[in-house]
């Protein structure tokens, strides 16, 4: 449960990750901040959670693994741990839920990973990517992601500008499993956080 003081700020990339934490976080401070942090415009607080989907680095983890970093590593190369007590407290909850959660290296990319730069990531530790956590400037930082693409499943480097990428009828047949499982991956993030709210679970 949230302790006095936290004043936690929890941020979504999309539209889809944002509701997802919004049905599960009534009354939460809540912002989505676009991918890459594209809507940011101001300070997110001294306590922030990255919260959503990730893309897979490892082909032993499928969609629908929870991802639970203990360090991330920026675009620029630079290296930072996670909030402890947040891992900590994030990890409980997801157990409690029956998921054993992943705590492998996160990477922040600038573009979506794909083909072989998956496989070099993965041999060097990290085991999921986003586009955001890295980018955050806060003296505390966790995350809580969900493997929706995978090296089994990629997905097209066009979804980095979603509604661009829906203008481009090749990535229609993507765009149904995109939204089925990507859905299901960010609902299950935002119950892992509720739940480490003291809601539902």
């Amino acid at each position: 449960m949230e302790q006095p003081g936290d004043a936690l700020t929890f941020i979504a990339a999309t539209g889809l990750e944002y509701r997802a934490l919004r049905r599960a976080l009534p009354g939460a401070r809540i912002v989505e901040t676009g991918i890459a942090l594209a809507k940011v415009r101001a300070g997110l607080g001294d306590a922030v959670v990255s919260c959503g989907l990730a893309g897979g680095l490892r082909p032993d983890l499928p969609t629908g693994t929870l991802i639970i970093p203990k360090e991330v590593r920026r675009p620029d190369g630079v290296t930072f741990q996670c909030d402890c007590e947040l891992v900590e407290r994030f990890t409980r909850s997801a157990r409690k839920l029956g998921i054993e959660p992943v705590f492998d290296r996160l990477l922040t990319a600038a573009t979506i990973v794909r083909g072989a730069a998956r496989a070099r990531w993965a041999a060097l530790g990290y085991g999921a990517v986003d586009m955001e956590t890295g980018l955050l400037d806060a003296p505390r930082v966790a995350a809580v992601r969900v493997v929706l693409d995978t090296p089994q499943r990629e997905i097209s480097a066009d979804w980095a500008r979603p509604l661009a990428a829906l203008l481009k009828p090749w990535n229609w047949p993507q765009a149904a499993w995109l939204a089925r499982e990507g859905g299901r991956a960010a609902a299950l993030a935002a119950r892992v956080i509720a739940a480490a709210q003291g809601i539902g679970g």
